[in-house]
């Protein structure tokens, strides 16, 4: 079995508007026109389910395992360190692999790579996790949320620039030893998170993983501290310092995800856009007020209420590119279409007998 990563072109050689890779490439070279060369990390997140008898997908699962479970308590797991192996032979090493919070949810984190390099590895690793779960009579999905009352999965991407070989994030006499570069690139993130939403999290679905009480950011805001904001600063300085994205989830094109959130934060740094103090309180807990004053705005409930934001962002519009931004937005205006037709169990439990 082989694998072919390539750019679209036409008959004559010129790049098709709607390649996703051409698309994240023209962001790249933005950010080598003003010397930043980004460097990225993604952290996967997915479940491994049982099969039906009929080898239909299910929610089942024998797994008993909780967060960075090191002990082999099903197939899931052997499924895991075998998905892992398959990597490292096709040269897409993993940093970390280990059990998530939820049950039947796995975590492996690719390591740091140019953008283009990270989102092959990407469209890789989907392929593979989906493939060897499939040959041990398992199902295998990026879903974002495929449990109700359970952590959903995302895909938290670490990102840093590099100018003339040195990290541009990092300023030893900076505030939180952050450079200005880092404080404008995350302003940027912030400004524009709203737009990119519907992008980075392009499902229907996507939107209840992004809900109170689950670890998942819900809004726009960030944190040297929390676990939970939308943008994280880890403790790491020097080399390693970077900031975390934790709204993306793992059903995103990985090009066009990776393209808008550089797309943000370029024009953060052209901008200078600030992003205000570091929220090192629980925001759960803040009244209405206390959030306006430390500028804290709502990501949307929706994927309709994403299109919205996406429709209004310039910025985001621009790194899609005609083509892509208008299919991609009557695609997913059509699913949204789809999905509000539906009558849901949820409905049918709670209305038709009382009304």
């Amino acid at each position: 079995m082989a694998r072919l990563i390539c750019d679209i072109r036409y008959p004559d050689g010129r790049p098709f508007e709607g390649c996703p890779r051409t698309t994240l490439k023209r962001q790249i070279e933005r950010a080598a026109k003003l010397g930043f060369t980004m460097r990225v990390g993604c952290e996967v997140e997915f479940f491994i389910f049982e099969q039906s008898e009929r080898g239909e997908p299910t929610t089942r699962t024998l797994d008993a395992g909780s967060y960075f479970d090191l002990v082999p308590v099903d197939r899931g797991e052997q499924a895991r360190r075998l998905i892992v192996t398959a990597l490292e032979e096709m040269k897409l090493s993993s940093e970390a692999s280990h059990h998530e919070v939820a049950r039947g949810q796995h975590e492996i984190d690719l390591g740091y790579a140019d953008p283009l390099t990270m989102a092959d590895h990407l469209a890789s690793l989907r392929f593979v996790v989906r493939t060897i779960a499939v040959r041990h009579g398992l199902v295998a999905t990026f879903m974002p949320k495929p449990l109700y009352g359970r952590n959903g999965s995302g895909m938290h991407t670490h990102q840093s620039l590099f100018a003339k070989g040195k990290n541009a994030f990092f300023d030893p006499a900076g505030p939180i030893q952050l450079s200005e570069v880092g404080r404008w690139y995350i302003g940027g993130l912030l400004r524009h998170a709203r737009g990119y939403c519907a992008v980075t999290n392009p499902l229907v679905n996507s939107y209840k993983r992004l809900v109170p009480g689950f670890e998942a950011p819900v809004n726009v805001s960030w944190s040297t501290q929390n676990v939970s904001p939308l943008i994280r600063v880890p403790a790491q300085r020097g080399e390693a310092t970077r900031c975390e994205n934790r709204m993306p989830d793992p059903c995103a094109n990985p090009y066009l995800a990776l393209g808008v959130q550089l797309a943000a934060g370029l024009d953060g740094i052209k901008e200078r856009t600030d992003p205000g103090e570091p929220v090192n309180k629980n925001i759960a807990r803040m009244s209405y007020r206390e959030r306006r004053r430390f500028r804290i705005d709502d990501l949307p409930r929706d994927l309709h209420e994403a299109l919205d934001y996406l429709e209004k962002d310039t910025v985001v519009r621009e790194a899609l590119g005609d083509h892509i931004y208008e299919r991609y937005l009557d695609a997913k205006r059509e699913e949204w279409q789809e999905y509000i037709g539906q009558v849901s169990e949820w409905e049918m439990n709670r209305y038709l007998g009382q009304y």
